[in-house]
């Protein structure tokens, strides 16, 4: 059965970390909120003013940020030792569990700067496990190309071939997926799973119904998704299961319960946040808005 159009969301204007202006496409209300996918940023800008403030020390507990580098640089630093620097076509996946520090610092770019950050929920039994750092560069990326389509794999697999990023807390599908005009993206998904698609370039069409650049369609249940090009498109296509848990959230902390919520906050001001060792991160001037 073909995945129908469940709803449209339209990406919104806002100001994140110390003032990076970004489009947010999903999160913070329940209506755009996607079990387990909790927020999905788009930042970029030609005009360094609107990032190169960046996203100074902060914490995360409970979740994972993936950060994928279209265009430009960000540099990395966080409480597990992680340095580094993740530039156009990189990734960055990285599982807070139990606590991690970090900061991420756009750098200036001659052009334009853009790039994704998608947040996932943890299962409530991995949500203290040990936190994980994982870098992939672009050229372990796979490409699969086929009638007029060029897909990504950065996560999941399309036609036996497998990304890189492996041995996920829950089953995760992540592609960039890219349409000559009058193509069709067809995929086979687990009928339970959420699944959407985030229009970057071009428009598309579902069942239809025209998905212009800047909006992101989000299917309903079914077997297998399809997208049709009405030009030249790019879009991020996510599937993941479900997880059917009760969510605590605040900030960058995102918990089963209120009192789970209450403790890491306690831990933060307290100073016994973070359970492994860290060398980086300074110990005072940590904020949560």
């Amino acid at each position: 059965m073909e995945r129908q159009i469940q709803k449209i969301l339209n990406r919104r204007l806002t100001l994140e970390g110390a003032g990076v202006k970004l489009k947010r496409v999903l999160g913070n209300d329940d209506d755009s909120t996607l079990d387990p996918f909790l927020l999905l940023d788009h930042f970029g800008s030609d005009n360094p003013q609107d990032y190169i403030k960046g996203f100074p020390w902060h914490p995360h507990r409970g979740m994972e940020t993936v950060t994928y580098m279209w265009t430009g640089e960000v540099e990395h630093g966080d409480s597990m030792g992680n340095k580094g620097v993740i530039k156009s076509g990189d990734v960055q996946w990285m599982t807070a569990g139990s606590g991690i520090i970090h900061q991420e610092m756009p750098q200036k770019y001659d052009g334009l700067m853009q790039g994704f950050q998608l947040w996932i929920n943890l299962p409530a039994k991995k949500k203290m496990v040990d936190p994980k750092y994982r870098g992939i560069v672009k050229e372990q990326i796979p490409m699969v190309q086929k009638d007029g389509v060029k897909i990504k794999v950065i996560a999941g697999k399309v036609d036996g071939t497998q990304g890189p990023i492996r041995d996920l807390a829950i089953d995760i599908e992540y592609f960039d997926v890219k349409l000559a005009s009058g193509k069709t993206f067809e995929h086979t998904t687990t009928k339970e799973d959420t699944v959407f698609a985030y229009i970057v370039e071009g428009s598309v069409e579902v069942q239809g119904k025209t998905i212009t650049q800047g909006q992101c369609v989000v299917f309903g249940k079914g077997d297998f998704a399809k997208i049709d090009s009405k030009n030249i498109s790019r879009f991020l296509f996510v599937s993941g299961e479900p997880l059917n848990e009760p969510v605590a959230w605040r900030g960058p902390i995102v918990m089963n319960t209120q009192e789970e919520l209450d403790q890491a906050f306690e831990e933060l001001d307290a100073g016994t946040f973070i359970k492994t060792k860290n060398s980086l991160y300074p110990k005072q001037g940590i904020e949560v808005l």
